[in-house]
């Protein structure tokens, strides 16, 4: 018992806690194991993610994942999934059982106490290597026995439904098959498993593209792609291919190493294990867990919001929580090689019950809408990470865009035969459409012209991420990106502009043909989300000028901002609204895109001209739904509607899959389990209901409702961090660093 109270003691340890974090207060805690994989709780490190749970029979399961784990059909897959079993068992039947998910330390722990024994299992994903750690301790002496639950063992036709997980593929002219995993033998201490994609769908994607051409001048992203894991422990022994066992005792830490490789051979991956495992068995347990705890507590001092109100308690608690939960979610598992999947992020499970059309039964592998980025859906989670000083998280998603934008520049040529880069709504991770939208059977379409009539003129994409790159870089001033990412990037996409439209008598652009987002179709004219977009970015290069040496650069920003049209926008009576577009194809879809200029594009809100006209157009929006994707509550709050903001924030942060143990595991909504965009509109909403940003002009508390008190510290342009706390709807106390920009506060209550 000496030795486990030790040890619960050095996790304890507060490494770097500040007197106004309290996010502990917000851990999850089981006091009772869960039936499935339902009731799994998720534990990151931003690549490698894992799904935890511990069943009635006291077994330990977790799911392994990782962010580049891409199979030959470029589906996401699991890495593996693991159940360890004891001998004794003190999980079993215990007086007392928790399962908590501690927050401040980013790992998850399950205690069990007995009159005669207490045992504490700690599985963390160390938040600088590849690592999945578990750290076993118990009074009575036990063995632990380590089984590979695999389940892709043999090779097997997707059909019917579950060809959604392969979206993209649905419709392809070729049979999809599942490929099986490989059990590395003769090993006398390790288990060790891999994926290796020998064959690959990326040259039937181009060929299918009419984008043949490329194929020499790139390197497949699929083929020859490997991943697994490796489990080790000292005192552990090889039963077989699947099965480890270690020697009785009262300490006990195994490791699991998680490896993706795109090298020619599967002995070059093994290579890359052995040297990761060397590694990490070069340092100590208590330095990588020191390192650990510290990078998380790290994590939760640079940002936080905490909620009260002696109104509704419980609900404002929850909503509170799951603002917590979701940022620790997305940085679970925004850190990695590729960005944050909407439909999952890397914590799907198997599917234990029905989810609307797809039966009971599909394994953890299966996502609905498949692997290819929506960007519509993948933006959302990084907006969110800018005022929470997450930057980064948001790498990933410049870095997979930005390694995109020369095959982007191939297909622009070929297709429409002109400079730039238009990036389609819908994609996979090395930039060609999904075939699935782009069309399998063209039926005499011309390149460039999708058979989804959803996304065929959507672009707006490059221009939101191009915004979003451009708030990155006031927040962070970082070095190098204004000159090495952002201008280059920008520069195809305006090129992409200014080559693809014509222009009429008065010389200002015409998108025609153009859609507004996916809701209206052919026939749309001047779309609100692309005028408005343009509108938002150009003048922010030009009063960059100082800083930017590219001349013929600014000379396009300077010329395409005097051809814009001007936003479309419609006078009824004593009233003017925005409208979607200035003149209307078929409606199809549900969005509301004349509100594109209040968000993403700030071009109407507080401090800002003509504010009645957004009001005004919030107030008849068409579309009035609040979760999932939709933008309500972040617009509401950039318009200071703070009621209808705080009502759709607190609804659905209370709002979680109910058949989901976890409370953060949002969805399906529109996508799949958890939802990675219902949470993460959320905490954007949150955040600008405290802070709202322009130039150098800080709004504080622009729509806070009086009833909710708070504390918080949130991030703005220039490294700017406030600090604040609120009482019954006053600032009582405030720290803004650097001191200098005290003056560019502007509170809006008083």
């Amino acid at each position: 018992m000496k030795k486990l109270v030790q040890f619960i003691f050095l996790c304890s340890i507060p490494l770097i806690v500040p007197a106004q974090s309290h996010v502990a207060d917000y851990n999850v805690v089981w006091d009772t194991p869960s039936q499935d994989s339902w009731g799994s709780m998720p534990a990151g490190n931003g690549d490698v993610g894992a799904n935890v749970w511990m069943d009635e029979n006291g077994s330990l399961h977790f799911y392994i994942s990782k962010t580049d784990a891409w199979s030959e059909n470029a589906r996401l897959l699991k890495v593996g999934k693991l159940k360890l079993d004891f001998e004794p068992n003190p999980f079993v039947g215990a007086e007392q059982f928790t399962q908590t998910l501690e927050l401040d330390k980013g790992w998850i722990r399950i205690l069990a106490i007995n009159d005669q024994d207490t045992a504490c299992l700690i599985l963390w994903v160390d938040a600088h290597y590849p690592v999945v750690h578990i750290d076993i301790q118990s009074d009575a002496p036990l063995t632990v026995k380590v089984k590979n639950d695999m389940w892709r063992t043999r090779k097997r036709e997707l059909k019917g439904p579950e060809l959604r997980s392969a979206y993209g593929l649905i419709e392809a002219p070729f049979r999809i098959f599942v490929e099986p995993d490989i059990l590395v033998s003769g090993l006398d201490d390790q288990l060790q498993w891999y994926h290796r994609n020998e064959r690959s769908v990326y040259d039937r994607v181009l060929t299918g593209q009419d984008l043949d051409g490329y194929i020499e001048q790139s390197r497949d992203p699929l083929l020859t792609r490997t991943f697994g894991a490796t489990v080790f422990g000292a005192g552990m022994k090889t039963l077989s291919s699947k099965e480890l066992v270690s020697d009785i005792a009262s300490d006990h830490a195994i490791d699991v190493w998680v490896q993706t490789t795109h090298l020619r051979s599967a002995e070059e991956w093994k290579m890359t294990c052995r040297r990761g495992i060397d590694s990490i068995s070069a340092r100590s347990r208590e330095g990588l867990l020191r390192d650990h705890v510290s990078w998380w507590q790290q994590f939760w001092d640079r940002h936080w919001i905490y909620i009260h109100s002696n109104e509704n308690a419980d609900s404002v608690y929850r909503m509170t929580q799951g603002y917590h939960l979701q940022r620790y979610i997305s940085a679970c598992g925004g850190r990695g090689a590729m960005p944050i999947k909407f439909n999952g992020s890397i914590f799907t499970v198997d599917l234990v019950q029905s989810v609307g059309p797809f039966p009971a039964g599909y394994d953890a592998d299966f996502r609905n809408w498949g692997g290819c980025y929506w960007f519509q859906n993948t933006r959302l989670p990084y907006w969110a990470m800018l005022h929470s000083g997450d930057f980064e998280c948001m790498k990933p998603l410049f870095t997979m865009y930005f390694n995109a934008l020369d095959l982007a520049r191939y297909r622009t040529r070929q297709h429409y035969g002109h400079e730039g880069v238009g990036f389609p709504e819908t994609m996979y991770f090395w930039g060609t459409w999904n075939l699935n939208n782009y069309g399998w059977e063209r039926h005499e379409l011309s390149p460039g012209i999708s058979r989804n009539m959803y996304i065929r003129h959507e672009w707006q994409g490059g221009i939101e991420l191009i915004a979003m790159m451009l708030d990155y870089y006031d927040f962070t001033r970082h070095p190098g990106f204004l000159s090495d990412t952002l201008i280059p990037f920008t520069q195809e996409i305006l090129l992409f502009y200014d080559r693809h439209y014509e222009r009429d008598s008065l010389g200002r652009i015409i998108f025609d043909p153009a859609q507004a987002l996916e809701t209206y179709w052919e026939g749309t004219i001047n779309p609100m989300p692309e005028i408005s977009g343009l509108h938002f970015i150009l003048p922010r290069f030009i009063d960059l000028e100082n800083e930017i040496a590219d001349d013929r650069f600014l000379s396009l920003c300077r010329r395409l901002s005097q051809e814009l049209p001007d936003v479309p926008i419609r006078i009824t009576g004593h009233d003017t609204l925005l409208v979607p577009a200035e003149k209307l194809g078929i409606k199809n879809n549900i969005e509301n895109p004349e509100l594109y200029a209040v968000f993403p594009y700030r071009l109407f809100g507080i401090g800002k001209p003509h504010l009645s006209w957004a009001q005004n157009s919030y107030a008849n929006r068409l579309h009035k739904d609040f979760f999932g994707w939709q933008q309500d509550a972040i617009q509401a709050a950039y318009l200071g509607n703070s009621e209808e903001a705080a009502r759709f924030v607190k609804r659905n942060l209370n709002t979680h899959h109910e058949g989901s143990r976890f409370p953060a595991f949002w969805g399906p909504n529109y996508d799949w389990i958890p939802d990675q965009d219902h949470g993460s509109v959320n905490m954007r909403a949150l955040q600008n209901m405290i802070i709202q940003t322009e130039g150098r002009n800080i709004y504080i508390l622009p729509a806070w409702p009086d009833h909710w008190d708070l504390e918080f510290r949130v991030h703005a342009p220039y490294n700017t961090t406030i600090t604040g706390f609120v009482r019954d709807g006053e600032m009582v106390k405030m720290h803004v660093e650097p001191q200098e920009r005290l003056k560019d506060i502007i509170i809006q209550k008083k």
